[in-house]
């Protein structure tokens, strides 16, 4: 039987596993490598991305500097979550605010660590990424528009990380016959960034109550809950943009399957969004979209699925 000390410290543990949302981790570290393998060096052996060491602390550094934005955002948020989500507040709540920053500093402190032994320009980048993420929950998220545009682009900004570093090593002059590639590369960004976008104004509906009595300026509070379904209407149907230029002017393989199902899914959506006005109902629509993004990380696989059930083209592929 544990003693009553230890079961504190297992809680705590537990506590700081829920503050940095340590379960998106592991499918923010699968996506990157699942983009880098599949999309940004298709050319390239599988096995050789995996054993790349300064691509490996790219994606620590990334997984490193997103803990740390979890912390202080849970850091500035602790009040209002205490209204949003009581139960998980409890839970983080165990951390002290101390212990928070002292991870938060020294979190960060190994993401530019690791990005200055890969070069001064992944240094550079991560330094820039982590004071956006500061500034993002210590001023911006707290203002109208600004704040949801920030927060997705800030989700996308990883893939960037992997995008500079293997097109950091192409020679000007060979840029433009890339173009099609970076066109592709682009087109798969903009959808991620549309469901992100969609999903922190659902958030906003769904946390109206804890933004309010936080003086957080957000489309529902200052205009009302109409206006901001008939944004998220706007949003879902731009999806359609880059979605096009995927399946019907670029070659994406199988995973257009996963593209008509999620377009399909999002019709669903508007239906029920329309007729949500209660937590409960917003909540759902969150984690439809958590799914949509999640599943469509997995579904990367289906650009070229046959290293999955031919053991011949496994093999000469790694």
């Amino acid at each position: 039987m544990l003693s009553r000390q230890h079961k504190l410290l297992v809680m705590k543990i537990v506590g700081l596993f829920s503050v940095v949302r340590g379960y998106n981790i592991p499918i923010i570290v699968l996506a990157q490598y699942l983009s880098a393998i599949f999309i940004l060096a298709p050319e390239k052996r599988a096995l050789d991305i995996l054993l790349d060491f300064n691509l490996f602390l790219i994606v620590f550094a990334s997984a490193v500097t997103i803990a740390s934005g979890y912390i202080i955002n849970n850091f500035y948020d602790s009040q209002k979550d205490l209204i949003n989500r009581p139960n998980k507040s409890m839970l983080d709540r165990l951390v002290s605010q101390k212990t928070k920053l002292s991870v938060y500093f020294s979190l960060n402190f190994l993401a530019v660590l690791m990005a200055l032994i890969v070069s001064w320009r992944a240094f550079l980048f991560f330094s820039a990424y982590i004071f956006l993420i500061w500034f993002y929950s210590h001023k911006i998220k707290k203002y109208v528009i600004i704040g949801n545009l920030t927060s997705a682009l800030l989700a996308v900004v990883p893939f960037f990380a992997i995008l500079l570093y293997f097109y950091n090593k192409i020679l000007f002059e060979e840029i433009e016959n890339h173009m099609s590639h970076f066109a592709v590369i682009s087109a798969h960004a903009m959808f991620l960034f549309l469901l992100l976008l969609i999903r922190e104004m659902i958030k906003d509906l769904e946390n109206l109550k804890g933004d309010l009595a936080n003086d957080y300026q957000t489309i529902p509070i200052l205009y009302n809950e109409t206006v901001s379904k008939q944004i998220i209407t706007v949003l879902t149907f731009m999806t359609v943009v880059p979605v096009y230029v995927l399946v019907n002017i670029y070659d994406v393989g199988y995973m257009d399957i996963y593209f008509y199902i999620c377009f399909i899914a999002l019709l669903f959506f508007l239906i029920y969004l329309w007729k949500s006005n209660s937590k409960e109902q917003y909540l759902l629509l969150h984690n439809v979209l958590k799914f949509l993004i999640v599943s469509g990380v997995f579904c990367i696989v289906l650009i070229n699925p046959s290293v999955l059930w031919h053991g011949k083209n496994l093999i000469s592929r790694f």
